[in-house]
């Protein structure tokens, strides 16, 4: 519901004893006169005001939420350190690799999830060793989730 001031409120009926609309108004309560509803669409309101829902978490599940959120971020760091380029040379084609940690735990062993990021990281510009280093670092870490 809407409300707002009108300047051309009447109440309906014109006055018969000749006394104009703006008299009548002049002769209500200043808090009454001009004063009208309009009523708009639930479309209109819905579209003007968005509503978020925020949730509370206990101790624990945000502690789970914090340890998942430092192995990503180390992950999204050692990624990068993998794929950089020296600064003189501008590579405008870097690939970009996604590392979805649930595909991982949904793996069955280590064996598979090794497997599975030495396929992704193949591009990679540091040498074979720094790789294997950041596939076990990253199967422990995956292990603490």
């Amino acid at each position: 519901m809407e409300c707002g001031l009108s300047t051309s409120y009447t109440n309906g009926s014109t006055p018969s004893s000749g006394i104009l609309a703006h008299e009548v108004r002049s002769q209500r309560s200043p808090s009454k006169a001009g004063l009208h509803v309009n009523f708009s669409d639930k479309g209109e309101v819905k579209e003007r005001r968005e509503k978020f829902l925020t949730a509370k978490y206990g101790n624990h599940q945000m502690s789970l939420i914090r340890k998942r959120l430092a192995v990503e971020m180390w992950l999204y760091e050692e990624l990068k350190k993998l794929y950089e380029t020296s600064p003189k040379i501008e590579d405008c084609n870097s690939e970009e690799v996604e590392v979805d940690i649930d595909e991982l735990l949904d793996m069955d062993n280590d064996e598979q999830r090794r497997r599975h990021l030495q396929s992704l990281l193949t591009g990679a510009k540091k040498s074979q060793n720094d790789v294997k280093k950041f596939i076990n670092d990253l199967l422990d870490k995956a292990k603490t989730l």
